[in-house]
């Protein structure tokens, strides 16, 4: 799944495309998604773009009347592309431009959303409960501290929450544990805040390292443009089972928590 960076890598690839731009249609080619695509979507036709968003792992493409909501699920991905460009399966929903481009969606496993959110009502409640954004002042020393107190939750799964941080998915939590030292299935309310407030500040290294070498590359996930991101290069421990910890050598472990792969050193990594 395309995790934080990967998503603020495509807002800041499409948005100097669609910025100011005006919809001229709006193309709806399979309406099942994780939820329906709804019709009234269609009223942006004739509007120009005014902004993008990102909200957690949401796309937030403004409109004069309303946002329009982008998941990109387990597999999806969004370009920009010329709007004559030959439709590919699993191209879903197109976005198209004055100027002869078009916002593409393809999502081949059907679990994004395209949703229209008329003047900024929320009705699903998708945005209203999320935690704050790890790149924000909202994440502050001393944050997680107070919301770990007296939790049990392993803290990986801790971290992971949506409702304690947006975006800090599996790939990113592994990275963030190994380099705070932490083991992934140390209690949360176990931490004291010196350790909190260390991993907050490389949480926060560890994405923006992340989106300025231009998100993970994954199989399913290319940038904007069609380029792949450049970030797996730099990981420590996801995906790297079995091999030496670039630390100390010490072969990495990986285990199974809540269907997530945990990947750890057990010698720089520690309750």
């Amino acid at each position: 799944m395309p995790e934080l960076p990967e998503v603020e890598v495509c807002r800041l690839g499409i948005s100097p495309h669609i910025i100011a731009k005006q919809v001229t249609q709006v193309i709806i080619r399979n309406a099942s998604l994780r939820w329906p695509i709804p019709d009234d979507i269609r009223s942006v036709v004739g509007l120009p773009v005014l902004k993008v968003d990102r909200r957690s792992k949401y796309l937030l493409i403004r409109f004069s009347t309303g946002t329009l909501l982008i998941h990109l699920g387990m597999s999806g991905t969004i370009r920009v592309i010329e709007q004559s460009t030959p439709i590919a399966k699993h191209d879903h929903f197109d976005l198209v431009f004055q100027h002869g481009k078009a916002l593409r969606l393809n999502d081949p496993r059907r679990f994004g959303a395209v949703l229209w959110l008329e003047n900024d009502q929320d009705e699903l409640g998708l945005l209203t409960k999320l935690g704050p954004e790890p790149l924000s002042d909202d994440f502050y020393h001393g944050y997680l501290f107070s919301k770990a107190k007296n939790r049990k939750v392993p803290i990986k799964t801790f971290l992971m929450n949506n409702h304690v941080v947006v975006g800090v998915g599996n790939i990113y939590a592994n990275e963030a544990l190994f380099q705070a030292g932490i083991l992934p299935t140390t209690k949360a309310g176990d931490i004291n805040e010196n350790r909190f407030n260390k991993l907050t500040d490389i949480i926060q290294q560890v994405l923006s390292a992340a989106i300025a070498q231009g998100g993970t590359t994954l199989k399913d996930f290319t940038q904007a443009d069609g380029r792949p991101g450049y970030f797996a290069q730099s990981l420590m421990v996801y995906g790297r089972a079995g091999e030496p910890c670039v630390n100390c050598q010490t072969k990495l472990i990986e285990i199974r928590q809540s269907n997530r792969s945990s990947v750890f050193c057990p010698s720089c990594q520690q309750d």
